[in-house]
């Protein structure tokens, strides 16, 4: 199992994580949401739980829930910039269907 950083992705989080000493970490999730069933969930970590797995990519701590590495194993997270808009993207090989809008996805 594992998940894994764009060099890009690396790049952002590890900035941010300069700037916040007291984060540790990405967090990445999933929560049931949308019409194709499941949103993924970004966050920065100041803690790793019993019931979380951590990977290390790029040197950065990647934090997952355990229930949710079924779902989310395998995935890459990149950081894209579009205009003025930026955000993460997720390669997932999970993910059977999405939604038209992007926002959700089945496995």
């Amino acid at each position: 199992m594992a998940i894994s950083l764009s060099e890009r992705a690396a790049a952002r989080v590890r900035r941010y994580l300069t700037e916040h000493r007291d984060q540790i970490g990405l967090r990445l999730g999933v929560k049931k949401t949308g019409c194709s069933g499941f949103s993924y969930v970004i966050d920065y970590v100041c803690e790793v739980n019993p019931e979380d797995q951590v990977f290390e990519d790029h040197g950065i701590r990647i934090v997952v829930e355990r229930k949710n590495l079924p779902l989310i194993d395998g995935t890459r997270v990149d950081f894209v910039r579009n205009g003025l808009s930026q955000s993460f993207h997720f390669s997932n090989p999970n993910v059977r269907n999405e939604c038209g809008c992007g926002e959700s996805f089945g496995v």
